[in-house]
């Protein structure tokens, strides 16, 4: 029996069908368009988001040489965020998605602020007023897009991030929901009431008709229509990517922390079933729910915006490497980056800064700095960066780190994951399936179908793949950092 993981990410839909050991075994990716309107502004076609992901889950199952009634249950994780208005009627999108990544609405989140405004959202989402999030966006859709908010104080319309379109097509309309880590991060949920804010959606100016049904993220929610696979498929296990990657990494206990390493890095800390308030930077969020009696634990995050991408652009813009991979062996040919310092602010900075205004900066270069020293460095940012969310989430809960559990594209990065313990001075530890966002998703959707009886199960099946101990001293470790901090603060307050 297999449970199937429907994986949608930023720039590429994934389909995994794992055993109920946990073990992936057939994957199917696709690729889709990124489109660039304007400098600042991201978006995607939600038909092409469908397409792929639809292509995606028939390929596997193809692989496979199954039927669908062999799948126990689909799980899904997704970008989160990314913004989808369409009609209730037709099913069709009135405006791209609009991705997390998207600037457009950077000045309505200034004036929140200058108005005050952004202490209320604090205090009732555990987010910030900043365009990451999906509010500013429907409102920015609403407000743009002919007669849209005329349609949407009919009833005519629905919002949903990526979770909710892929239900609404797998359930040909059936079902408009969304599970509470995707709602969390919509900058409209109060994550304490666990219930949609009037306060902020009369603010906004959103009609409550809009909005998905928010559901747990463990839970038969239905099956898919018919006509979609060669039998019905039940719909059991949604979150959001770094929520699902943190279930997939058995984050279970208080105190129990996560990075992935991916486009951007995301550092995620179990906090229990009440939720912290950062003063240092952090998010509050709402980690995840197994079951709707069940209590919601919640988690303090770390977002960083980039990460492996700063190893694309030594690939693509400097070209001093062909692949990415490649950054491992040219930065591992030198034992230091010898006071070179690299901050990746390419579209500022993210947690604990929030700088938007921060720009890159490449520092401390001398006349025998070279392609080694400089990709050292880039390597060093990332662990650099979750060094600073480490220490605002210890601030933040007084809890000391013990271990690192990592994942992501670039946790593969031996010189990386080593170059992180250093950093840290506490162990980093890598499972042998690192692909913990589609795993967690198979998790909770195997729980919600008996595949599974308990989180204690789920918790045998991890597997350590490498520890990294920490190998240097503390007081190379301090002055690597005191370094750091002194870059981060020439490349603030830039643009």
């Amino acid at each position: 029996m297999y449970i199937l993981a429907l994986d949608q990410g930023t720039t590429s839909s994934r389909a995994i069908l794992f055993d109920e050991n946990g073990i992936p075994k057939f994957t199917a990716q696709q690729e889709f368009m990124q489109h660039y309107p304007q400098p600042g502004w991201v978006e995607h076609d939600p038909q092409e988001i469908w397409d792929t992901q639809y292509a995606t889950a028939q390929a596997v199952i193809q692989q496979a040489g199954i039927s669908a009634s062999d799948i126990a249950a689909i799980g899904i994780t997704n970008q989160r965020e990314t913004t989808i208005v369409w009609d209730k009627t037709t099913g069709e999108p009135i405006y791209n998605a609009i991705v997390w990544q998207c600037r457009r609405t950077a000045d309505y989140c200034k004036e929140l602020k200058a108005e005050g405004f952004d202490g209320m959202i604090r205090t009732k989402t555990g987010l910030l007023a900043d365009p990451y999030f999906s509010g500013t966006k429907v409102r920015w859709i609403l407000q743009n897009v002919e007669g849209a908010q005329d349609r949407a104080e009919k009833g005519e319309l629905a919002f949903g991030t990526v979770d909710s379109w892929l239900i609404w097509k797998l359930t040909n309309g059936g079902l408009h929901i969304s599970d509470i880590t995707n709602a969390s991060r919509t900058m409209l949920y109060d994550i304490h009431q666990q219930h949609w804010s009037t306060t902020i959606l009369e603010k906004f100016g959103i009609p409550m008709d809009i909005l998905p049904e928010v559901v747990p993220s463990s839970a038969v929610y239905g099956e898919t229509a018919d006509g979609i696979f060669d039998a019905p498929i039940k719909i059991a296990g949604i979150a959001g990517d770094q929520q699902a990657a943190s279930f997939g990494q058995i984050l279970y206990s208080p105190g129990l922390a996560k990075n992935t390493y991916g486009t951007g890095c995301f550092m995620l800390m179990n906090v229990g079933e009440k939720a912290q308030t950062s003063k240092n930077g952090l998010l509050s969020t709402i980690a995840w729910q197994t079951g709707k009696d069940d209590p919601a634990i919640y988690a303090m995050e770390g977002s960083i915006f980039i990460a492996g991408a700063a190893v694309q652009w030594l690939r693509d813009e400097l070209k001093i490497i062909d692949n990415a991979p490649d950054v491992e062996t040219l930065a591992g040919s030198v034992n230091s980056s010898e006071g070179v310092y690299f901050v990746p602010a390419f579209v500022g900075l993210g947690a604990p800064y929030w700088d938007s205004q921060a720009r890159g900066a490449l520092l401390g270069l001398t006349r025998g700095s070279g392609r080694a020293q400089i990709a050292r460095a880039v390597l060093e940012s990332l662990a650099f960066q979750t060094a600073d969310v480490v220490g605002a989430m210890k601030n933040d809960t007084g809890i000391e780190l013990e271990t690192l559990r990592v994942d992501g594209g670039a946790s593969a990065n031996n010189l990386l994951m080593q170059i992180q313990a250093d950093v840290l001075g506490v162990a980093v530890e890598r499972p042998k399936v690192t692909e913990t966002t589609a795993l967690g998703a198979s998790y909770l959707a195997g729980l919600a179908t008996g595949v599974y009886n308990s989180l204690d199960e789920l918790q045998s099946q991890w597997a350590l793949d490498r520890a990294f101990e920490p190998q240097i001293s503390d007081d190379q470790r301090q002055e690597m950092l005191a370094g750091w901090r002194k870059a981060v603060e020439r490349s603030k307050d830039w643009a």
